[in-house]
């Protein structure tokens, strides 16, 4: 039963990927999926773990709806192997998978109203009218739509018609639920809100979701890991704060937030920081990984990492530099400036607006002359 999966003591900091002996709930083995000549999925392995809410991300084209379908059983991979709770999926069609799938357009039949779309599923396998009425009633108050049973999808908002897909999708008990771009139909503001709502039922139920998705915020909202795709291919996976903070190249950099992306040689290599000649001047960056004095090197530097100030430093330190307002963009809690340097090369820097300004022509603005300074830590040595 659906309640009988609900874990009230789930420990939010386990994480069994981590754990070598831990049996991962999906493996995935040298899969490759080829439609003619192109390849859609290129050899990819992974292992999701019971209770992740795992994503695949990445641009149009990149592979991660293929994978989606593959694991769902609508697509069959041309060569490699799934296994999904140790059984190999390979001859295994989709209506006997113990996987769930819930569309971007949610495809909600409109004559019905919300509570006979939830038991359609269930009708379909013959269960009980008794045990059908309360899976129904308990995933109901799970996405609280208790008063809405009623209504037909028309009568409801994006948001609500969002949670009648969720929970048809979920009444089924399945191990392993497949969420394609599941927010996507959804304006930004309640898009934001129903990232939440979203992890804190899966949380909940303790279901291992798969979501796709193109967006990066809503990757890193929703997910324990994310796996970053580009050309069929799995460039770097781990949780939000990894993928983030600790990218492996520059495409990941790049990919996830904003990244000012410089290139450089390594100047020295001391016990705890390498310093790296830029065109923006010498970047003393923690040490991280081993390097060779005179190597050329990527380095990336998040625009909300710098400091951005009117006052010159009191005396010269590593890792400043200055330069011209050229532009800005005001976003309400933060403003992202467009930085000139001495060199020519444009900087971008984010600050929040913390305070309410007491005017309307307030703080730093176009043809400023500005200092910009940021910690070793906050610079990124990235491999390639």
């Amino acid at each position: 039963m659906l309640g009988d999966q609900i874990s009230t003591d789930q420990n939010a900091t386990d994480r069994p990927w981590l754990n070598s002996d831990a049996e991962p709930l999906i493996r995935i083995r040298g899969v490759t999926k080829k439609f003619g000549e192109f390849v859609a999925v290129n050899n990819v392995d992974l292992d999701i773990h019971q209770g992740e809410l795992f994503c695949l991300l990445g641009g149009s084209g990149c592979g991660k709806t293929t994978l989606l379908r593959m694991l769902a059983g609508f697509e069959v991979p041309t060569s490699g192997q799934i296994l999904i709770d140790g059984n190999d999926m390979s001859d295994v069609p989709p209506y006997e998978r113990p996987t769930n799938m819930m569309f971007q357009n949610y495809a909600l039949f409109p004559h019905m109203s919300v509570e006979k779309n939830i038991a359609f599923g269930l009708q379909q396998d013959k269960l009980p009218k008794d045990e059908i009425e309360d899976r129904i009633h308990a995933i109901l108050k799970l996405v609280e739509l208790q008063d809405y049973k009623k209504r037909k999808p028309q009568q409801l908002s994006g948001g609500q018609r969002q949670r009648v897909a969720l929970a048809r999708a979920l009444v089924k008990e399945p191990k392993l639920l497949l969420l394609d771009e599941p927010l996507g139909a959804l304006d930004k503001k309640l898009r934001e809100q129903t990232q939440f709502e979203l992890a804190n039922i899966q949380d909940q139920v303790g279901i291992t979701f798969v979501v796709v998705t193109h967006d990066q915020e809503e990757a890193m909202t929703l997910s324990t890991r994310i796996a970053v795709m580009d050309k069929g291919e799995f460039i770097q996976i781990g949780s939000p704060t990894e993928i983030y903070e600790f990218p492996e190249n520059r495409f990941v950099a790049d990919f996830i937030g904003s990244a000012n992306i410089l290139e450089g040689q390594i100047v020295e290599d001391s016990a705890d920081h390498v310093q790296v000649l830029t065109d923006i001047g010498e970047l003393n960056i923690e040490h991280s990984q081993p390097v060779q004095k005179g190597a050329q090197v990527w380095v990336a530097l998040r625009p909300e990492k710098i400091h951005l100030s009117a006052e010159a430093p009191s005396e010269p330190q590593p890792n400043q530099s200055k330069g011209i307002v050229e532009d800005i963009g005001y976003l309400g809690n933060s403003s992202i400036y467009k930085i000139r340097l001495e060199s020519g090369r444009i900087i971008d820097v984010t600050a929040p607006n913390q305070i309410r300004p007491k005017s309307r022509s307030h703080g730093i603005t176009w043809e400023d002359t500005v200092y910009l300074t940021w910690d070793p830590s906050s610079v990124m040595l990235l491999n390639k």
